[in-house]
């Protein structure tokens, strides 16, 4: 059922449709209907199929193998969609039953069968959004993410122990990110997980949708709707490590099959889980496969790509001696440098317009620059540096901010050197670091103030943005995977007033290509005046690929109002106030600049012309000038 060019592509590592052929197929051989079963165990003595419709009786199907590709395939006949099923190894050491690593379903937590799904039982209809997605996911293109765990994004009624399904999260998230302006989704990782506190992180089918949900074909669904609503899909995915769990990965075969064998290198001391050999050809396959099949099968727009710094580096939170250095006696993981340019590579080539995005926390040069030059490869990587700095700053008193003036500048200093995602993401809110309404300083008043201020001077800084959910309402408790958003918060105003400033800005961003074009090209940034930290007050110039086309970004970090606040403008004319953080409408005072001002011929900061402006407490100001201004 496999044909000699199938397995010789396996052995070699670069079958990249080996979804097709490995798992569990519905086929038809001589007219008669049933499924194949396919599986990789090259050390295994024996390997049964096993299930419900056998008693889970080892005896009763023997599968075959494939020698010396250490492949074993069966087929079934009279088997359908639905069936329950894994695979009995028999192996030096004992037995044990196994999920299907290729498995493109499984049973509800805590059972752990596999189960024959039809992945083409749903029908697409998001030719519309396929066809121009290359043209959405452009470097110049506004990208504004939120991200979203689906099973504690809201709970239904006032059971805490139920999920939405797909279907509920189908009519529920999807207008709901349509009304807050996102340009994407993005799902903590969806693929099947036996611990829910892992929040999906530990998963042991990177072919399987989780079932807590509803079937595969439910979640097809729901990215169709997105797609239909204008907005991308991005999931997490992790190839960088898989838990110990009997029925996974881990001594699949009665030996290191998937992971390393020298301890030096098979387990994540933090974690505890199991590191993958990506040297290993059958393996780095498996994890390719893995990201090609997410795309095709379920039309994802992008994969973010977990604890990429983890696989970069050997001596990744291990002390000396406790890791192997390289052959050039380097800490680098050259084999997980080489899987991950792979995996780029195939992914782009494979299929135009996706983007993939690392989490990579170091300062690994060119993570999303093309290999043909040396990168990595990926189309993003996430700004941690910006993140910590940030937050950091704004979790100091208002008192205190200007003497950490350059926590807010210092991240100008790289920010074009690789293609930045601005993350405040669900790794900000957990772990006794509170919520985001809760890390900012003062009373109630000041709280929601430095938020929406955060918030705006995210938005206007160079690069793409993500925020979790929660933090666009101003969730007071820290996040907790099994319960649901506090939703009942959107009954106060203040709470309100923050949701409709995210929603203001996602839209602002949307609009002003100066805002988004050139997010990554120093062309698109200029400071006026970066040096008033007594003050604690920044601002600078955002330009679209028409330097003509800019608008003017100031913000006051301290809770004084700044009145005749003499900001340089490079020419004369009106500059109309397009965004106002202190705006009533967002919970603030009102105090701003009656929604427009002229320049007056005074030179300051470098330019001509200048403007004399109030900067309201703790808030953002963003100018445009009118189409009338000539330079």
């Amino acid at each position: 059922m496999l044909t000699d060019y199938d397995l010789h592509l396996l052995g070699e590592g670069r079958h990249w449709t080996s979804f097709e052929k490995l798992g569990a197929h519905l086929e038809e051989h001589d007219g008669v209907r049933g499924v194949t079963f396919a599986v990789w165990a090259p050390n295994a003595d024996g390997v049964s199929v096993v299930g419900d419709f056998n008693g889970w009786d080892s005896t009763a199907h023997r599968m075959h193998n494939r020698i010396p590709s250490g492949i074993w395939e069966l087929f079934v006949p009279g088997l359908d969609v639905g069936t329950l099923y894994k695979y009995r190894v028999h192996a030096a050491g004992g037995e044990s039953d196994r999920s299907d690593p290729y498995g493109f379903g499984a049973e509800v937590p805590p059972r752990t069968a596999s189960q024959v799904i039809d992945l083409d039982a749903h029908q697409w209809q998001d030719g519309e959004w396929m066809a121009t997605r290359a043209d959405r996911h452009s470097l110049s293109a506004p990208l504004s993410i939120y991200e979203v765990h689906l099973g504690s994004w809201r709970r239904p009624g006032d059971d805490p122990h139920r999920w939405l399904s797909y279907a509920d999260l189908e009519r529920e998230l999807v207008p709901y990110v349509v009304e807050m302006g996102f340009t994407h989704v993005e799902f903590l990782p969806p693929t099947e997980h036996p611990l829910s506190a892992s929040w999906g992180y530990q998963t042991i089918g990177l072919f399987a949708a989780t079932s807590r949900f509803g079937p595969p074909q439910a979640l097809m669904s729901l990215i169709d709707a997105f797609h239909r609503a204008g907005v991308g899909v991005i999931i997490d995915w992790v190839p960088a490590h898989f838990p110990k769990d009997g029925h996974g990965l881990r001594q699949f075969d009665g030996t290191a099959l998937y992971e390393h064998e020298d301890a030096r290198k098979s387990e994540h001391p933090d974690w505890g889980t199991m590191i993958f050999n990506y040297g290993r050809h059958e393996v780095a396959n498996y994890l390719i496969s893995s990201a090609l099949f997410w795309l095709e099968h379920y039309h994802v727009d992008g994969l973010r790509v977990d604890a990429v710094a983890s696989m970069l580096y050997l001596d990744y939170s291990r002390k000396d001696g406790e890791w192997e250095p390289n052959c050039f006696g380097g800490r680098e993981n050259l084999e997980a440098i080489e899987f991950l340019k792979t995996f780029n590579i195939q992914v782009h080539e494979r299929f135009p317009g996706t983007l993939t995005i690392a989490e990579e926390s170091t300062a690994w040069p060119g993570v999303s620059r093309p290999t043909y030059v040396g990168g990595l490869g990926f189309s993003l990587k996430w700004n941690m540096g910006w993140m910590n700095d940030t937050l950091t700053y704004m979790r100091h008193e208002p008192v205190h901010r200007k003497y950490h003036h350059d926590e807010l500048t210092f991240s100008l200093i790289y920010a074009f050197h690789e293609n930045f995602v601005l993350p405040l993401s669900h790794d900000e809110v957990v772990h006794m670091k509170g919520s985001l309404i809760g890390q900012m300083p003062g009373d109630d008043w000041q709280k929601f103030a430095n938020l929406r201020l955060l918030y705006a001077y995210m938005w206007c800084h160079p690069g793409k943005k993500l925020l979790f959910m929660g933090g666009e309402f101003g969730q007071w408790a820290e996040w907790n995977f099994d319960e649901s958003l506090q939703w009942h918060l959107c009954q106060w105003e203040k709470h309100v007033g923050l949701s409709r400033a995210v929603a203001d800005l996602n839209r602002l961003v949307r609009r002003e290509k100066s805002l988004h074009e050139l997010d990554f090209d120093g062309r698109g940034f200029e400071w006026i005046d970066c040096h008033n930290w007594q003050d604690s007050a920044l601002a600078f110039i955002r330009r679209a690929a028409d330097p003509a086309d800019f608008t003017i970004v100031c913000c006051n970090f301290t809770p004084v109002p700044r009145e005749g606040y003499r900001l340089g403008v490079p020419h004369g004319g009106v500059y109309d106030e397009v965004f106002n953080g202190d705006s009533g409408w967002y919970g603030g005072g009102n105090l701003g600049n009656a929604g427009a001002i002229a320049a007056e011929p005074e030179p300051h900061h470098g330019h001509e012309f200048s403007l004399s402006l109030t900067l309201p407490p703790l808030a953002t100001v963003v100018l445009k000038p009118r189409r009338s201004c000539s330079p």
